[in-house]
């Protein structure tokens, strides 16, 4: 029996969504997962082939509505992230990357001209997205960026620097947040639609990463970055607009995380049948029998949560903390559950012929992107205590 099985979670999700799901993990693990060990170890991915691919598939912004996306629910993309993730988190972080953040950037608070021009594009893969909050000083606070925007004429200005962009080497389109207020009040920031052939952007690619090699990650450069007015998404203003759209890349990762798990234990499960120790099979032992059922133990908690999340989110009920939760806790367990599969593996574990050891290297990024576990801890105790505690 799999691991994920033994309370049936299958039973909870619509047959469309199981469909669906089943539609990713074979063209994952067809496509991707052949060769995602060696683009880990040469740290490169084929970042444009593989979204031209996967917009074929149908997942980039699927649950989104309109100009090209599919319009899934929060259930079947979730499960879509847990397949991705399977393979390898920068796979998901790609597909994340492009629908959560810059595609709903635009989808949520865009203009009509802007939705029109680049979403049809970015849901079949042609364009490729990334989204600028993050800066070199400030992660957690993003209310302290210093990229500013200053008005000059009709035309926007935009100078300064963003890091750790998922797809920015390789993007088309950047969704860039700057404060436009001298004053340096969070009201005053707002998003930007950065085509990145515009003069004064670069990108320079961060190399030498031990975690998400098979991924593009780079710094953004603006140095005197014009822009007419219609570049500003016009629905945001405030930390709202970006919040807004790192929740949604949250509640993938809530799925995600749970599917580099899995990919985990059902490894170190095989190995375990196979693997005599003294000789009797390696899984015919107590101590490994405890490791395996604690993990899988946690594997099913976090789906159960997950699969509330979604329902939630499907509801349109979701609030941040809840996603807190979620995110908190897949990232912390699937990190835990690969430590302990390495554990079982032993020197094989750290070898890129099973894949244990590059989801663990990964998952350290993903316990820190789009929040922290110390930022979600805190904001799921403001929400039970009713006192912040971020500053």
């Amino acid at each position: 029996m799999a691991p994920a099985s033994l309370i049936d979670t299958d039973s909870k999700f619509d047959p469309d969504d199981l469909e669906l799901r089943d539609a990713v993990r074979s063209f994952c693990d067809n496509r991707f997962r052949p060769g995602v060990s060696e683009w880990y170890e040469t740290g490169e991915f084929p970042v444009r082939e593989a979204a031209r691919e996967l917009g074929g598939l149908g997942v980039l912004g699927m649950h989104l509505t309109g100009y090209g996306c599919a319009g899934s629910s929060a259930m079947a993309y979730g499960l879509a992230c847990l397949e991705l993730e399977a393979v390898d988190s920068g796979l998901r972080s790609l597909v994340s990357v492009q629908g959560s953040l810059a595609m709903f950037a635009i989808w949520k608070w865009g203009s009509e001209e802007q939705k029109a021009h680049w979403l049809p594009r970015m849901a079949r893969g042609e364009a490729i997205g990334c989204f600028g909050l993050t800066e070199p000083d400030f992660g957690s606070n993003p209310g302290g960026m210093r990229t500013f925007a200053r008005r000059d004429g009709d035309d926007w200005v935009l100078n300064g620097n963003k890091m750790w962009i998922t797809n920015g080497s390789v993007a088309d389109v950047a969704i860039v947040w700057a404060q436009t207020s001298p004053q340096g009040d969070a009201s005053g920031i707002r998003g930007f639609v950065v085509p990145t052939d515009t003069a004064g952007f670069s990108a320079p690619q961060i190399k030498h990463k031990l975690s998400l090699r098979a991924s593009v990650t780079s710094e953004l450069v603006l140095d005197e970055v014009r822009l007419p007015a219609a570049a500003v998404l016009p629905g945001a203003a405030g930390l709202r607009g970006p919040l807004t759209c790192l929740n949604e890349a949250r509640f993938g990762i809530v799925f995600g995380a749970l599917g580099a798990a899995r990919d985990c234990l059902e490894t170190t499960i095989r190995y375990s049948r196979e693997r005599e120790v003294f000789g009797r099979p390696l899984a015919g032992y107590q101590l490994t029998q405890a490791k395996l059922a604690d993990m899988t133990l946690e594997l099913e908690k976090g789906m159960l949560l997950a699969i509330r999340l979604g329902e939630l989110k499907d509801g349109g009920g979701l609030k941040p903390e809840q996603i807190s939760l979620g995110k908190l806790n897949s990232t912390r367990e699937a990190l835990e559950i690969a430590r302990g599969c390495r554990t079982i593996l032993g020197a094989a574990g750290i070898t890129g012929e099973f894949p244990v050891m590059r989801h663990a290297n990964n998952l350290e990024s993903v316990l820190t992107y789009e929040g922290t576990s110390e930022i979600h801890q805190l904001s799921i105790a403001r929400a039970i205590t009713g006192h912040a505690a971020f500053n």
